[in-house]
């Protein structure tokens, strides 16, 4: 019997986009960016990405990777922390209150 290879990546039919964090991080990014009075494309371009993925990230259409949350922090010359903390408030509102 051929001995088996090791599949890389997710098991089939598995999926890694969770919609709660993917909104609670665009919309915190979203926040910071108004606060400070940047355009979505503006971010876009400090950040190096396209625009329409900045879309995306904004709605929780997308879960952006350990480097773009950073080039996004960047861009909007906070901490990834700062981001990551903001993403942490926006889950914990919209969590059910236990009974």
């Amino acid at each position: 019997m051929p001995k088996r290879s090791i599949q890389r990546g997710r098991p089939t039919g598995s999926t890694t986009y969770e919609a709660e964090p993917a909104i609670a991080f665009g919309t915190a990014v979203r926040e910071e960016r108004t606060s400070q009075g940047i355009a979505q494309e503006t971010l876009a371009h400090l950040a190096g990405i396209e625009r329409s993925h900045m879309g995306k990230i904004e709605r929780g259409e997308h879960v952006p990777t350990l480097p773009l949350i950073l080039k996004i922090a960047r861009a909007l010359k906070c901490s990834s922390a700062h981001l990551m903390t903001l993403t942490e408030a926006k889950l914990a509102e919209s969590a059910p209150s236990p009974d």
